[in-house]
């Protein structure tokens, strides 16, 4: 297998030696691609945080893989976007806030237990706290100045 020369390759291959690991990796990564090809599908499922979770399994134990990964169109355009920084439109990230706050308050209605709901709250509260002030907007330019 040829390593190639561009800027997704990883020239020093796996970063995991062990026959076992690198396998577990590959296999973690491989599961975490098909969660993230069915949140493309499923309304609330997200995609890109599993996405980015297989590529980085998939740099760890196999660049073939991971080339493969990157070459997917849309996920290797979320992995590129959120390995440089980009983050996500403003469109996304207020679809992300609905979803979770629509999901979150079902779940709490639908729970009795108080000790499983307020935990549930929280989570949710933590997400859109997540994504509206730690994750950056992405306005379509490059975080150079230049336009993506």
């Amino acid at each position: 297998m040829s390593e190639g020369t561009g800027p997704r390759d990883t020239p020093a291959g796996p970063k995991v030696r062990s026959l076992t690991l690198r396998s577990a990796w590959i296999v973690l990564g491989l599961g975490l691609t098909g969660i993230g090809g069915l949140g493309i599908i499923v309304p609330g499922l997200p995609s890109t945080v599993f996405f980015v979770g297989a590529a980085a399994c998939f740099s760890r134990s196999s660049p073939r893989f991971e080339r493969w990964l990157l070459s997917l169109p849309l996920a290797g355009r979320l992995v590129d976007d959120f390995r440089e920084g980009r983050g996500m439109p403003l469109r996304s990230k207020a679809v992300t806030v609905i979803l979770i706050s629509v999901f979150t308050s079902v779940a709490v209605l639908r729970v009795e237990l108080l000790w499983l709901s307020a935990p549930i709250a929280v989570l949710g509260l933590t997400g859109i706290g997540v994504v509206t002030f730690w994750v950056p907007t992405w306005t379509g330019e490059d975080l150079s100045g230049g336009t993506a």
